[in-house]
């Protein structure tokens, strides 16, 4: 049974409003982290995006806020609604997954497994922090690609039912090129993206290169 059938039952909440608490966390302290500038995403040690997911498939149709924090050790993504209720919440390190919906909390050793078992979403967690960023994984083949290099349409390698990418727009954020709204589809998923801030982060205790420097963190416009 998808949990999350009966927050598509309110009728006041519009869902428009896709891996945490847009208006919160504009101003939410990232511990241990400094803002910095980049001038390819692949510099950035991690980064915090907020923007908005949008998911359908053959049994729901759910739009919501998306807040997801990305470091070399733990992913932690927050789903809300335009009123700031949240929706889920879901963080992953080396050991284990947490998702607590519902007023539940569980546990899971995949991340992708226990997102699937709860809600029904066959969501590529795995890769999504690269495609996100306007990046492939290995597995990924480019079909086309726009005037400045990068890829507009990819799949992944996977004949039976690969994922496939559009890269819909580009934006620059952190000073480095990534997207801007991105659909990922596979069989009768459907995922929308839309970022409106990105802001790469460094270990407050490493120096910043000759091309970083520092940024005050800002609020996320649509």
């Amino acid at each position: 049974m998808n949990n999350l059938n009966h927050f598509t039952k309110i009728p006041y909440i519009c869902f428009f409003a896709m891996f945490i608490l847009l208006q919160a966390c504009s101003s939410r302290p990232i511990q241990n982290f400094t803002e910095i500038n980049v001038s390819h995403v692949s510099q950035a040690t991690a980064w915090e995006i907020q923007g908005k997911l949008a998911v359908r498939t053959e049994q729901d149709r759910f739009s919501t806020n998306l807040y997801w924090l990305h470091t070399p050790w733990q992913d932690e993504i927050t789903l809300t609604t335009m009123l700031g209720t949240t929706v889920l919440s879901l963080t992953r390190n080396e050991d284990v997954a947490t998702l607590k919906i519902d007023g539940k909390t569980y546990h899971d050793s995949d991340a992708q497994n226990l997102l699937l078992r709860l809600t029904g979403w066959s969501i590529p967690i795995d890769t999504l922090p690269l495609w996100i960023t306007g990046q492939l994984s290995p597995s990924d083949v480019v079909i086309e690609r726009d005037t400045a290099k990068r890829p507009i349409k990819a799949h992944t390698k996977d004949a039976h039912s690969p994922w496939q990418v559009h890269f819909k727009s580009w934006q620059q954020q952190s000073g480095a090129a990534l997207p801007r709204l991105l659909d990922v589809n596979k069989d009768d998923v459907r995922l929308k993206i839309q970022v409106s801030q990105w802001q790469a982060l460094a270990p407050s205790n490493t120096p910043a290169s000759n091309d970083s420097l520092n940024l005050s963190q800002g609020t996320v416009s649509e």
